[in-house]
């Protein structure tokens, strides 16, 4: 009778476990399909996303092309490496050359000359390492156009 007992008053709470257990089951299955949809349209939201910010690089890069190149105004005639973190630049603003002395943070004219310098070719100088690296491509400075 004690067993019998039991069992009755164990049903209405296996009734009660059950009931939640069915219902917690369908939304699971109904939103299966909701899932590979909100997966779908995250993928395309990052895919846009992404493409945006290609397109926006293309786009600086091609703005930044578009400013006057031959007619600038400072140009860097000359570059000589005197330690890992000085060097000595020779500009041409205008019609005048400067000597400028950089090191770590600061710049100091050293001189301005008279008479300006003249490179061999009137090619800007090239820093080593650039032309270093050319050298190791196996692209030769003259031969560009």
């Amino acid at each position: 009778m004690g067993r019998l007992l039991g069992v009755f008053l164990a049903l209405p709470l296996m009734a009660m476990a059950a009931e939640p257990a069915t219902t917690a089951v369908t939304p699971v299955l109904a939103s299966s399909g909701n899932l590979s949809a909100q997966l779908g349209q995250m993928l395309l939201g990052l895919l846009l996303v992404i493409g945006l910010i290609f397109v926006l690089a293309w786009l600086l890069r091609r703005v930044q092309q578009i400013g006057p190149r031959g007619n600038q105004v400072i140009k860097l005639l000359a570059s000589q490496a005197l330690g890992p973190r000085e060097r000595l630049v020779l500009v041409q603003v205008g019609n005048e050359q400067v000597l400028l002395g950089l090191s770590a943070g600061r710049i100091t004219p050293l001189h301005t000359l008279k008479e300006p310098v003249h490179l061999a070719d009137g090619e800007p100088a090239t820093p080593e390492f650039a032309q270093r690296l050319m050298e190791l491509l196996g692209k030769d400075q003259k031969d560009k156009p």
